[in-house]
């Protein structure tokens, strides 16, 4: 069996408390206080397999209720910029909510889960469509999900499915 020993810089060897030896003015040999054990530990391979989680899938029910709750606060915050959206208010917010809802029917499991592609999607979505205010629209709906969407999920969860 052969023994490998690691080539360490006389800096390192200073930082690991460990002693060099020069043997000639190219090689260096590191002298270990402890011996080193020519025995190896052995772990099973189950043990050292990481366990994946398996995030919940979404809740129809969930996303509906917070698509709505969604719609009317995206609507409230962004009426505030009026003189940016103009008479487009509601398709901004029609065009967000539409792609919040499906973002949290198919993809949101919970907290962990919230992606920034439904809100990149949104402002690209907004911008396609000539829409003013894209990128204020797609802020505002990420700071709200940011802010709301995985504790409304756990209130969700410790109501109905208790």
């Amino acid at each position: 069996m052969a023994l490998y020993l690691p080539t360490f810089t006389i800096a390192a060897a200073s930082i690991l408390n460990h002693s060099i030896q020069h043997k000639s003015k190219t090689s260096l040999q590191l002298h270990f206080s402890k011996p080193i054990s020519r025995n190896h530990l052995s772990v099973p391979h189950s043990s050292t397999e990481t366990q994946k989680y398996v995030y919940p899938d979404p809740i129809p029910e969930f996303a509906v209720s917070e698509t709505k709750k969604f719609r009317v606060e995206l609507l409230k915050k962004l009426s505030k910029e009026k003189e940016i959206l103009g008479d487009e208010l509601d398709d901004v917010v029609s065009v967000c909510a539409e792609i919040f809802n499906e973002f949290l029917h198919k993809e949101y499991g919970g907290p962990g889960t919230l992606l920034v592609e439904p809100f990149t999607d949104m402002m690209v979505a907004l911008k396609e469509r000539k829409l003013s205010g894209a990128a204020s629209a797609a802020r505002a709906s990420l700071l709200w999900a940011q802010n709301y969407v995985d504790q409304d999920w756990e209130t969700w969860n410790s109501n109905h499915l208790s």
